[in-house]
């Protein structure tokens, strides 16, 4: 059962308030800003609900009305007010469920075509589109932070940060691999073929104390930008790669204008992926999470996008699908994700 705790958000309204009243405030300006986003985002649950509530009551009021003076023609008004109300409440109920300890952070997706050679790095440049045309419906900031094309055609892996209040916990649930049914365009016999990519997706870590980074633990290397992206790119030793040696983990940047730019985000998204790893070490020894990232197994995929014979697109997880496959390769994924928020396993 879910509970909105409509007291409980408005006691937090009020010690956030008191937070940023406080005349030394400004004097650590990440916290400061971390405790503005999460006014921000409790503020606006609780207009949601008051303006929720104020819709039922005008249901109330117009049902009443018509009772009383026998007016059908206010029937249709009621059904449309009763619709939108519905929806707000299904809105209010997904964000509602949004409580994970990093759900509010920005995201940061990698995307990395698996099997199928050049099905696969196009599969994955088209899921780069459908991730990033979901991002610009929620108008959530997306910034490429890497990329790496592929000469016939495609991508071999593409990294993105999207900014935006719950842009994690929204995303969080699509980390797996999605796999592709389609006549191959490739194929000069017009052959149906399968190619999988898949899709993983961190919180932004802003808390540099979330966890310690031993520098000596680091081996940094500069290389020589590929790719679009200006002139810079191919002209300076700019790009930036990032490799933690006890767990082999590896973060990249070529896209931002500067070496010291690269370096930092890359250092943000080596953050991200330790502290995803320190989170799993709960269920797994660092030995076997260290295997996870040496090497990508496919085979379960989490959701299928059949293009031939027929077209669907289907959630393997929740059952969940859809028959219009181009709708969702627009960006229209809203129905997925939020099946599997309702699932909350």
């Amino acid at each position: 059962m879910i509970h909105f705790d409509l007291a409980g958000l408005k006691e937090k309204q009020k010690k956030l308030t008191a937070e940023s009243e406080n005349e030394n405030f400004w004097s650590n300006q990440e916290n400061a800003k971390k405790i503005l986003r999460e006014k921000k985002s409790v503020e606006n649950k609780i207009e949601e609900y008051e303006s929720m509530a104020s819709i039922v009551d005008d249901i109330e009021t117009l049902i009443e009305l018509a009772e009383e003076e026998g007016d059908v023609s206010l029937v249709d008004e009621i059904k449309t007010t009763y619709e939108d109300a519905t929806n707000k409440v299904e809105e209010l109920r997904i964000k509602v469920l949004l409580d994970g300890p990093y759900d509010a952070n920005n995201a940061i997706i990698s995307i990395h075509a698996g099997s199928g050679g050049t099905d696969a790095q196009d599969w994955a440049s088209m899921l780069l589109r459908m991730y990033t045309r979901w991002c610009e419906s929620k108008n959530y900031k997306v910034q490429l932070i890497d990329l790496q094309d592929d000469v016939e055609a495609g991508i071999k892996s593409a990294t993105l940060r999207v900014e935006g209040e719950n842009a994690y916990g929204y995303l969080k649930n699509e980390k797996g691999v999605h796999r592709i049914v389609r006549i191959s365009p490739f194929d000069s016999g017009a052959r149906r073929h399968t190619a999988f990519a898949s899709l993983d997706v961190m919180p932004e870590i802003e808390d540099d104390a979330a966890i310690e980074i031993n520098p000596e633990d680091l081996r940094i290397d500069t290389y020589r930008a590929s790719g679009a992206g200006g002139q810079h790119v191919n002209t300076t030793d700019s790009a930036i790669r990032i490799t933690h040696i006890p767990t082999n983990i590896v973060a990249t940047c070529q896209n931002e204008r500067s070496q010291h730019q690269n370096r930092e985000t890359a250092m943000k998204v080596l953050m991200s992926k330790l502290v995803e790893l320190k989170e799993k070490e709960q269920k797994a020894t660092l030995e076997e999470l260290q295997g996870d990232y040496s090497q990508i197994t496919w085979g379960s995929q989490i959701r299928s996008y059949v293009f031939h014979p027929y077209s669907l697109v289907k959630d393997h997880r929740t059952e969940a699908e859809t028959g219009n496959v181009q709708a969702v390769m627009d960006g229209k994924l809203d129905y997925f994700i939020n099946e599997k928020l309702k699932r909350r396993d």
